[in-house]
């Protein structure tokens, strides 16, 4: 429920307020700052707080790292990554990150417990508040117009409170509760996964490649259906492995799985000497949704504006979520930025309008394609055919990496970027 206010504030607490400060929120919360608008942040817990993870980030998200002037060097913390080596069919293959113009050819292994907190001082270096252990309860909305000014919140250990400005992102990840309160509900007949993880003392602690496993059963390997889904193995360079799987909700029974237990049986049939077995287990196996290919709308409306999980911006093709999740933050700050310039009235909202136009531009027939792939793979006799007769192709599986990690060069680049982008142009965005 949305509370209201009067329409005329007299001081507003800051031009912008982000709820969240996690990769969206805290991208954000740094290019809106830079420009020179007063940005607030209001996070519900405090840094250093953990976050169910793979922990590994693609080319797209090194970018976007980069452009926060982040020092993302091995003497900085950041194990590197070369590309994905992958196993299935009874193949091991590797494939490299890509060189392309656009991104480089470097992935990056980060703990979500310091990764966040980095990108939140970034961001305050950049003149962003943050204000953490501050519960955001709901949306103001102005009495006369409706159009959301503020939000409602509950500091620790104080009393709830109004806090305004111009405009307010909703950063709060995959249950997004302040889009919710503000009436917008998840779309469901848009993919959404489930992942979980853990971690492990292993001797594969720093390995340079990250690793994906395609062939998850949900019974013996061989005699049953194989599941839309992969399972990983990031090295973190740090004495662990962060090791998990990922599932889609195209698959039957996906309401009643036992993620749990099939991460058990899975790391049952990997090597002894990997030490994945519950002695060398650090830490409880968590589990996170994933909100896959827009599936909260409208990206904008009456004031909130939507990135990240909070968006359901996760890519359908592959679960990641960081890249798209920082890249619709600083898509959302340019917008905003652009529209605090104008004067109050039909011309800001112009230009506010036009921020799901440019998502639709930068990921709509991408994701309207990853959805066509996660019902087809939903099929295990389709899941099947990829995976056996897929992987021995080494030509064709460096497309598919292509495709299922979003990396080419919008301009020019090879066959294979021609190809994957004029198919993300024909597909419509929805």
């Amino acid at each position: 429920m949305s509370r209201t206010s009067p329409p005329q504030q007299t001081a507003l607490d800051a031009d912008v307020i982000v709820v969240g400060a996690g990769p969206a929120g805290s991208t954000a919360a740094f290019h809106l700052a830079s420009t020179g608008l007063d940005v607030l942040v209001l996070e519900k817990t405090s840094f250093p707080r953990e976050k169910v993870c793979g922990d590994g980030l693609t080319p797209r998200a090194v970018k976007s790292l980069v452009r926060m002037g982040v020092d993302t060097s091995e003497e900085a913390g950041w194990l590197h990554n070369h590309g994905l080596r992958i196993y299935g069919g009874g193949m091991r293959l590797e494939i490299p990150w890509p060189d392309l113009a656009e991104y480089g050819n470097k992935g990056l292994v980060r703990r979500r417990l310091d990764f966040d907190e980095t990108l939140a001082r970034q961001a305050e270096k950049a003149g962003a508040r943050l204000q953490q252990e501050t519960n955001v309860t709901g949306p103001v909305r102005d009495e006369r117009t409706g159009r959301i000014v503020g939000v409602t919140a509950k500091p620790k250990g104080g009393e709830e409170r109004t806090y305004t400005a111009n405009l307010v992102v909703a950063a709060d990840g995959n249950s997004s509760r302040l889009s919710v309160k503000a009436g917008r509900q998840r779309l469901e007949n848009r993919p959404m996964g489930v992942a979980v993880r853990t971690y492990f003392d292993s001797p594969r602690h720093d390995d340079d490649w990250l690793e994906s496993w395609l062939e998850l059963w949900d019974g013996t390997p061989g005699q049953s259906n194989l599941l839309p889904g992969y399972g990983w193995i990031f090295g973190m360079g740090d004495g662990t492995s962060n090791v998990g799987l990922g599932l889609l909700n195209t698959t039957k029974g996906f309401a009643n799985a036992d993620y749990k237990g099939l991460l058990h049986s899975w790391l049952q049939g990997l090597p002894e000497e990997w030490q994945f077995t519950e002695e060398h287990q650090q830490g409880k196996v968590l589990g996170a949704a994933l909100p896959m290919g827009f599936n909260r709308k409208p990206h904008y409306d009456d004031g909130l504006l939507l990135v990240g999980d909070a968006g359901g911006m996760v890519n359908p093709f592959n679960g990641e979520g960081i890249a798209y999740a920082m890249e619709s933050a600083e898509l959302a700050a340019d917008v905003i930025a652009q529209a605090l310039s104008r004067p109050e009235g039909a011309l800001r909202e112009r230009a506010l309008h036009n921020y799901p136009r440019v998502l639709k531009d930068w990921y709509g027939g991408y994701y309207t394609l990853g959805r066509i792939f996660v019902h087809l793979i939903g099929n295990p006799n389709v899941m099947k055919i990829a995976t056996r007769h897929g992987l021995p192709h080494p030509l064709l599986m460096k497309f598919t990496i292509k495709l299922l990690a979003n990396l080419t060069d919008p301009r020019g680049g090879d066959a294979m970027d021609r190809l994957i982008n004029a198919m993300c142009k024909l597909a419509p965005a929805a």
